[in-house]
């Protein structure tokens, strides 16, 4: 699939993209990058290369932060089934066990 040219706003200066991606994800991320971008810019100026640096670094602190909770949550969900399935097995074991058979009747 031939990419399409897409333009996007970032700090008030214009940039011409070509890419396959959706226009509207490339927005929300012109977007983000965007949010990231302002508390670094001097008003009326267009953006220095140190201040796209830090909105860069400052979205990839976040998205390593969210990698991190998701494998604490991963981990964390991993031992709490494991152990659900152990208490199933150990009930299901003990239950299976208990049940008289047909010569105790």
């Amino acid at each position: 699939m031939a990419g399409r040219a897409i333009e996007l706003r970032v700090g008030g200066q214009s940039y011409r993209v070509v890419t396959t991606a959706s226009p509207d994800d490339l927005e929300r991320f012109a977007a983000m990058v965007d949010e990231k971008l302002a508390p670094h810019l001097a008003p009326g100026r267009p953006p220095h290369p140190n201040a796209m640096l830090l909105a860069a670094i400052s979205l990839a602190h976040e998205l390593e932060q969210e990698r991190a909770q998701n494998v604490r949550i991963a981990s964390r969900a991993k031992v709490i089934v494991e152990s659900v399935m152990n208490r199933i097995d150990t009930t299901l074991g003990a239950k299976l066990f208990d049940r008289p058979t047909a010569g105790d009747r």
